[in-house]
């Protein structure tokens, strides 16, 4: 699944060929996604100048002068392509700016979503009131807060979107790793040292992974179709039973049904 580090890739490698470009045309080429495209998407969009682009979590945003921003999400298997000159089954929604460009979103398994939103709205837009604060935002003390009292493991909860907003899988597993956090224990147990380092882990896992173009996993690219190579810089993700840097082997459990990957020797 594309996660933060994809999604914002993704809304750059966008953002160079749509900030400031109008919308000449836009072609929903199935009824649905995930679920179904708003009726009135191109009828709100075409002719409409993109004023910028953003990101919410794991969610791109596409903002314009009518304002209404378009909201997608990748699901498992999305993408953007850009300038493709033969469509696939699998594009199943198409824009084209007044430049020439074209733009398809792909989407095999069709878990990804698209939704049109009044931008004053956003906020209050219901699946991002639910949403916690920003991993790049995020303040220890804050974190600490929303930890208290919780027994769940601090895996989990990291990945619960409404204590951090954006955290997935592959991110996690690695900043517990550079943190030193053993993926079970308590998450109301965590110090407010030990959470420092978690927060300062976080947001540099994230930035090399945006720097990075991500991490290439299944059939994830950015739009302009280059591999993003994170994955090559993995500590403990999909490495169980490889060496830790520390001398101790990478273990795999399974945690709310997602695979866990840490070092039992320098996590505690």
């Amino acid at each position: 699944m594309p996660e933060l580090p994809e999604v914002e890739t993704t809304v750059r490698g966008l953002e160079r060929v749509l900030k400031g470009r109008r919308i000449a045309r836009v072609e929903a080429r199935r009824a649905d996604l995930r679920r179904s495209f708003p009726k009135d998407l191109g009828q709100r969009l075409t002719g409409a100048k993109v004023t910028g682009l953003g990101r919410r979590a794991k969610y791109g945003l596409i903002h314009t002068d009518r304002h209404d921003t378009m909201v997608f999400h990748l699901g498992m298997s999305g993408s953007w392509r850009i300038d493709h000159a033969e469509l696939g089954k699998h594009d199943h929604l198409l824009i084209e700016t007044d430049e020439g460009n074209r733009l398809a979103l792909n989407d095999p398994r069709r878990f990804g979503s698209v939704d049109l939103v009044s931008t004053d709205e956003l906020n209050e837009w219901p699946a991002f009131k639910a949403l916690g604060p920003e991993p790049f935002g995020l303040d220890p003390k804050e974190l600490q807060r929303r930890l208290a009292g919780r027994t769940a493991a601090i895996k989990l909860l990291l990945g619960d979107q409404r204590i951090v907003a954006g955290l997935g899988n592959i991110y996690v597993c690695e900043a517990l790793y550079r943190a030193r956090i053993h993926p079970k224990r308590a998450g109301g147990s965590v110090s407010l040292d030990r959470l420092r380092k978690l927060v300062v882990a976080i947001k540099d896992v994230l930035t090399e992974a945006i720097e990075a173009g991500g991490s290439t996993l299944r059939n994830f690219a950015s739009p302009d179709g280059e591999l993003g190579y994170f994955s090559k810089t993995f500590a403990v993700y999909d490495r169980e039973g490889k060496p830790c840097a520390c001398g101790g082997t990478v273990r795999r459990i399974v945690q709310g049904g997602r695979s866990t990957f840490y070092c039992p020797s320098c996590q505690r």
